[in-house]
């Protein structure tokens, strides 16, 4: 698909629903005045689309430095100054994920809580790579959650790339384990490792994560080179609570967000660029194969509000 092409799915994707993103900004204008109230009203917006309060503050200081500034006296002005502070919290968070060459294979762990499409990214991820030329090893870490190796295994063969599974009940450490050395041996890029997909409450679980780490660095002393988190955007301030104890467990380098196509409150992308600064990866916004795409701040802001 072109840029340009995507750029379209995005603009159509997240632009529905009622949220502050997609209603008309013109509407906080009276004639070509702002309205009294205008900021008031559109920090009211972000809020409820759960950009929450640290970043809902931050944007709203500094459009209000704008108008104290007598820079922002129509409607297009406005647009820019909220176009310029979002990408100013968001261009720091748009990293993609790297693979330097000398890493081989590059080691993948994808964590999240059950119900926040963790199998279906590793899916679309392994089809993304796959189409970058890379060589993909999916392995069926979660051996707890009934189907969940049977679903990896199906988006495997969707995609044509190999996943190692030892079944149901298996130790999870031990698949990657096993994994890891297999892609050494058949000269693999990659491998994506799926992991159980466990509530951020229950300690147990973390430790559980951790040693599937320390597991996994007796192949690779730097290894994993990233922990994924998905999140689900249409749970809000939860997914940032996710982000905020997985990091705090296990230390994510990055982040995938899916779903922002199912929800009008697109604003915990804010909340975790402004909370905890770390790398959003990717964005889901469709169940296609294809909908899962690096996070580009720019074409997301000009999708977000049109001119």
């Amino acid at each position: 698909m072109s840029e340009s092409g995507m750029f379209a799915k995005l603009r159509a994707r997240l632009n529905k629903g009622d949220s502050w993103l997609t209603r008309d900004l013109s509407s906080l204008f009276t004639a070509d005045k702002l309205s009294p109230d205008a900021l008031e009203e559109l920090e009211t917006r972000l809020l409820m689309a759960d950009a929450g309060v640290e970043a809902t503050q931050w944007l709203i200081e500094r459009l209000q430095s704008e108008l104290n500034a007598g820079r922002i006296k129509n409607d297009k002005q406005l647009r820019a100054a909220l176009k310029k502070a979002l990408l100013e919290l968001l261009e720091p968070i748009a990293k993609p994920l790297q693979m330097p060459g000398f890493i081989k294979p590059f080691i993948l762990f994808v964590a999240g809580v059950n119900g926040v499409g963790k199998t279906t990214t590793i899916g679309k991820l392994a089809h993304y790579y796959k189409k970058a030329g890379k060589k993909v090893l999916l392995a069926a870490g979660d051996t707890f959650r009934a189907a969940a190796v049977e679903q990896l295994q199906t988006w495997a063969q969707r995609v044509d790339v190999p996943c190692l599974s030892q079944g149901e009940g298996a130790d999870s450490a031990s698949v990657i384990f096993d994994a890891v050395q297999s892609a050494k041996s058949r000269d693999f890029d990659l491998v994506i490792a799926d992991t159980a997909g466990r509530l951020h409450t229950q300690s147990h679980l973390m430790d559980e994560l951790r040693k599937i780490k320390r597991v996994v660095q007796k192949h690779d002393p730097y290894a994993p080179h990233e922990v994924l988190l998905v999140v689900d955007a249409t749970t809000g301030g939860n997914a940032l609570t996710q982000a905020i104890q997985f990091h705090e467990a296990i230390g994510l380098t990055g982040i995938a967000i899916t779903k922002l196509d199912g929800t009008a409150k697109g604003g915990i992308l804010l909340a975790i660029a402004r909370r905890m600064a770390l790398p959003v990866r990717f964005i889901g916004i469709g169940e296609g194969i294809d909908d899962l795409q690096p996070f580009d701040a720019a074409a997301y802001v000009d999708a977000l509000i049109a001119e």
